[in-house]
């Protein structure tokens, strides 16, 4: 009986409801229900209890905000709504094998804690402080990870992205605020005055001149003279830009200080101190590997010891390409004699980037494990790349696929909510 109802949650939770009835206090032989049924979904279904709970949550933090909440029946039919296809979306989670692992929802929960400037333990008292359950949050947010998984796994597949809808998004004026180059710059302004002279402006000048000449230089800014403004301007798009600073903004790189620039409030420079956008270069590696895992046949010793021969047969004078075709377990990689192709930093695995980064173009390392088993790898070479405008094109398609996201996950919902059994008790 135990296993049966383990593997049926409808008649799981049904048990359960009427076992609370026996907890219950009888009065004159009468009955009272605690919990009752409110919705049947395919295999499963929705206790009064959980609409209760939810309906209660909904409306605490509808009061937080100050708004008025609906009417609470029509808040109520909302929130079944909303139970009953998140109910058909774990019963998929349950067929699909998904679980979140205990260290990844305590990192989520602190991150959670983080974002609002508490440590885990503040966010725990503050949730106990308002009257929520912590472990009730903790559980919710699990919830909520796995809905999300369900959702990207089977959403994300419907999605495409075009490079001419990624060329045609860039080319529109969404596209070009969105991707446009952000520049973080110090700012001086040495004023002057409109009813000032010729030669109080001609001296003004000079004297921006001979400052930016120094801050070049590498010398610090002198702010002993009240009358030089220095500001800090933050991070700012380049269409943001005054119209003054657009002009050289382009063609300044990290540290550059502007010539003055002038304008009717005075003479201004500029230092950028940061940009983002204007010209990314990453340094990247061309490796290759062989791939060794150990198996049933093939014990942990017995596949070092592989992993060091082969190299050494390599170092000999072996072709590192036929070795890796013959021996590497690496699916992907093992017809293409190990070529792991451009890789850029944080694309790897990191005990396979440390290994290939301590390599020099030609040499082979000494075989390293990682999670996938045990690596003879070969750094073939390495290049700096600008890739400013991959950087751009991925900011565009993953816009466009976030808008496509919401259409398509909405369709998706109404999709599997049309194909369930739903059966409404109130």
């Amino acid at each position: 009986m135990a296993t049966y109802l383990m593997n049926n949650m409808r008649l799981l939770k049904a048990f359960t409801a009427v076992l609370l009835i026996a907890l219950a206090p009888l009065t004159q032989a009468e009955t009272k229900w605690l919990d009752k049924v409110v919705a049947i979904v395919d295999d499963d279904i929705i206790l009064a209890s959980e609409l209760d709970e939810r309906l209660d949550s909904i409306k605490a933090n509808i009061a937080r905000t100050g708004k008025q909440a609906p009417p609470e029946e029509e808040l109520r039919k909302e929130i079944l709504d909303l139970l009953v296809l998140e109910n058909i979306q774990m019963q998929m989670a349950n067929r699909y094998g998904l679980r979140i692992e205990d260290e990844e929802l305590n990192a989520a929960v602190a991150r959670i804690a983080a974002n609002n400037n508490m440590t885990l333990s503040q966010f725990q008292q503050a949730l106990t402080s308002s009257g929520a359950s912590y472990l009730a949050v903790r559980e919710q947010i699990g919830r909520e990870m796995i809905l999300q998984r369900v959702q990207m796994g089977n959403v994300n597949q419907r999605i495409q992205v075009t490079e001419q809808e990624i060329q045609n998004y860039l080319q529109s004026s969404e596209g070009k605020e969105v991707t446009s180059p952000e520049f973080h710059f110090s700012h001086i302004l040495i004023p002057v005055s409109s009813e000032a002279t010729d030669t109080e402006r001609k001296a003004a000048e000079n004297r921006a001149k001979a400052l930016s000449a120094k801050l070049r230089s590498g010398k610090d800014v002198d702010n002993a003279n009240t009358d030089i403004s220095i500001s800090d301007l933050g991070w700012r798009k380049g269409t943001e830009l005054p119209a003054l600073f657009k002009g050289v903004a382009s063609k300044m790189t990290d540290g550059d200080v502007s010539e003055p620039l002038q304008s009717a409030s005075g003479f201004h420079i500029i230092k950028l101190l940061e940009s983002r956008g204007v010209k990314q270069l990453v340094k990247q590696t061309r490796a290759s590997h062989i791939l060794l895992k150990p198996s049933a046949i093939r014990d942990e010793a017995q596949t070092i010891a592989l992993a060091k021969q082969l190299r050494q047969r390599a170092l000999n004078g072996e072709d590192f390409r036929e070795l890796a075709k013959e021996y590497s377990e690496d699916i992907g990689s093992a017809q293409e004699g190990g070529d792991l192709g451009w890789t850029t930093p944080g694309q790897l695995v990191p005990e396979f980037q440390k290994a290939m980064d301590e390599t020099s173009p030609g040499e082979i390392h000494v075989p390293v494990a990682s999670q996938f088993g045990w690596h003879v790898i070969k750094v073939v070479e390495r290049r700096t790349k600008d890739v400013t405008n991959d950087m751009r094109k991925q900011i565009a398609r993953n816009a466009l696929h976030e808008r496509k996201y919401a259409d398509e996950l909405d369709i998706w919902l109404r999709k599997i909510r049309s194909e369930a059994f739903v059966d409404i008790k109130i």
